[in-house]
């Protein structure tokens, strides 16, 4: 997939973004958008919106599809350094917009996003709207399910709550209603994780295969797959495979967090119709 390549060692500036103050539900947030096509939301992992979140949005902005890139905590385009980036994470843990440590609930971060998920739908068009969710905002595609407009969840490496293994940050209500949503429109979600991932575990993924049943696509990449030239926090603070298509992926052809991406990829021009589109 053709694209200037850029130093991921260096902040990025997102000058090839759009940055704009959204409002909805009276909360304002900054979103920077590219692209043209569907609208996928890509919410970036912990510590913030790295370079290799730049990146992966970068991926999709050039498979056609409008990448709509929430700024929800951390330093917009920083290298995860070990001491901002520990910063960032102790003061997300204790934010009223996210349940870090509270199963069998959402974060209320979630209700938001499912408002920019309507907005983005009403921007862009097409059968409706794409989402990945990274680590700390993991599980938050699936809450979005909630929302009409969305049709193609992703999960990676969904991490919260982080004090239980098998809990799921998503009330019981809701994912009921979501897998009722799924069986009645014939929809899936795709799920990834590292097999030796300490932060989400197998118990997660057995957890949502149980709720989800079929509905339920999880991937396991063996731990041989992951990136090991990381930045500083994911060197101090993240000591095991973990970020699938960001921080742990490698960009050669042949390994599986590129095939993973591919797949991604293909999972959303399916759904919002750019598979139909070209051909």
């Amino acid at each position: 997939m053709a694209m200037t390549a850029r130093d991921l060692r260096t902040d990025d500036p997102l000058d090839d973004f759009i940055a704009r103050e959204i409002t909805l539900l009276d909360v304002t947030k900054r979103v920077h958008v590219a692209g043209r096509g569907p609208a996928v939301i890509v919410m970036t992992e912990m510590p913030g919106i790295s370079p290799e979140v730049a990146r992966f949005s970068r991926w999709l902005r050039d498979a056609g599809f409008t990448v709509y890139m929430p700024s929800l905590f951390g330093r917009d385009g920083a290298v995860p350094g070990a001491e901002e980036g520990g910063r960032v994470f102790q003061r997300a843990c204790v934010s009223a917009e996210f349940r870090a440590f509270a199963g069998g609930q959402s974060s209320p971060v979630t209700v938001w996003l499912r408002a920019l998920a309507r907005h983005a739908h009403g921007e862009c068009g097409g059968p409706g709207v794409g989402a990945i969710g990274m680590c700390f905002t993991g599980n938050f595609a699936l809450t979005m399910m909630l929302e009409p407009a969305m049709l193609a969840p992703v999960l990676a490496q969904p991490s919260l709550p982080l004090n239980e293994p098998a809990g799921l940050e998503i009330a019981p209500d809701e994912i009921a209603a979501v897998r009722e949503r799924l069986e009645r429109e014939d929809l899936t979600v795709l799920a990834y994780r590292f097999a030796g991932d300490k932060f989400c575990r197998a118990e997660r993924f057995r957890a949502y295969a149980e709720a989800l049943g079929p509905r339920f696509e999880g991937r396991v990449l063996p731990d041989s797959a992951a990136n090991t030239d990381v930045a500083p926090f994911f060197a101090q603070h993240v000591v095991c495979p973990h970020s699938v298509v960001t921080a742990h992926l490698i960009d050669e052809q042949g390994q599986p967090t590129l095939a993973a991406r591919d797949e991604i990829i293909a999972f959303f021009s399916a759904r919002l119709g750019l598979a139909r589109a070209a051909s």
